[in-house]
């Protein structure tokens, strides 16, 4: 296996009884990358995660953390690997320090060391302030922090997070997302989110997964292409016919809006924005609007989602 390749799935399956929960997906999370797995609830998600982590055994397929079988070898492949729930593993009645020394023994770092792993996790997580504070008196921010901690502690390869910024408000999500991205400078961050902008925030690459396949890979640089504009709104005091403005270069089609203004739709690298306001100019159309319209990634997401749901519903 290629030593950038931090985690190996392959054709993993998950039945609950006759339901299968994930079907086939296979993937690969090299060092240094930040994967977003994106998908609606009850996608797939989370048992993808607790496959990955070891907490569930795949019904068939195979999973590799830092080259080490996780169904052969799991004590040594988990021991590679951080892990953040969705609902962090906190024991809300101990102070933070007093719970990242006993995850630091949990994860048995040597004795002599784990009193500068607990500072190191502390230090990186911005927990300084509240070391001494009990867990169930901290906000969700800084009880997603903690759970992070611990998640870090012993310096996994692979840290694994489920939703790790449920609930939180906008000032927390912008320094959960941070810290994210710094973790990812020594790491393999897996992150699961049903959060669009959290993916383009943070992710290197994104994953859609939808009644248990993966139905996208792509880079963030992929998705960005796909989220090119590819229609324009153009408003005009003296609009010319259909057929005049289908004569454009590259159009494919038109739509008339209520308000009366007009959708131009055109194929990739056809713009077709050049020849408009010439013409607009020399042949007296008057153009008074020119928005240029861009895919968002929600409309990305709900279109391969809500094709792939269409075909099941037919096949």
């Amino acid at each position: 296996m290629n030593q950038d390749v931090l985690v190996r799935a392959e054709q993993l399956y998950r039945y609950y009884g006759e339901h299968c929960a994930v079907k086939d997906v296979s993937f690969d999370v090299r060092r240094g990358e930040v994967l977003g797995l994106l998908g609606p609830n009850g996608a797939g998600k989370s048992t993808t995660m607790q496959i990955l982590t070891g907490n569930l055994a795949p019904s068939s397929g195979q999973v590799w953390i830092n080259g080490i079988d996780l169904l052969d070898k799991p004590k040594q492949a988990k021991h590679g690997l951080g892990y953040l729930p969705e609902d962090p593993p906190l024991y809300r009645e101990l102070a933070v320090k007093e719970y990242l020394s006993l995850c630091a023994r949990l994860n048995r770092i040597p004795q002599n060391q784990q009193a500068s792993a607990v500072e190191m996790v502390i230090e990186r997580c911005g927990l300084k302030d509240v070391t001494y504070r009990l867990i169930g008196n901290l906000s969700k921010g800084y009880q997603q922090r903690v759970g992070i901690a611990q998640a870090i502690i012993h310096s996994p390869a692979v840290i694994i997070l489920d939703e790790p910024t449920v609930g939180l408000d906008p000032i927390q999500i912008r320094e959960i997302r941070d810290l994210i991205r710094q973790l990812a400078q020594e790491h393999s961050v897996i992150l699961s989110t049903h959060i669009l902008p959290e993916v383009q925030a943070i992710c290197d690459r994104v994953q859609i997964i939808n009644q248990g396949k993966l139905v996208l890979t792509d880079t963030i640089v992929g998705l960005s292409q796909r989220m090119q504009t590819t229609s324009i709104l153009i408003k005009l005091d003296n609009p010319p016919t259909k057929e005049m403005l289908m004569s454009l270069k590259g159009i494919d089609s038109i739509d008339i809006e209520r308000d009366g203004r007009i959708r131009l739709c055109y194929g990739p690298e056809q713009d077709p924005v050049d020849e408009l306001v010439y013409r607009s100019v020399n042949e007296g159309w008057r153009l008074r609007e020119l928005t240029p319209e861009r895919h968002t990634l929600e409309e990305i997401f709900v279109a391969i989602t809500q094709t792939q749901d269409s075909q099941e519903i037919v096949s």
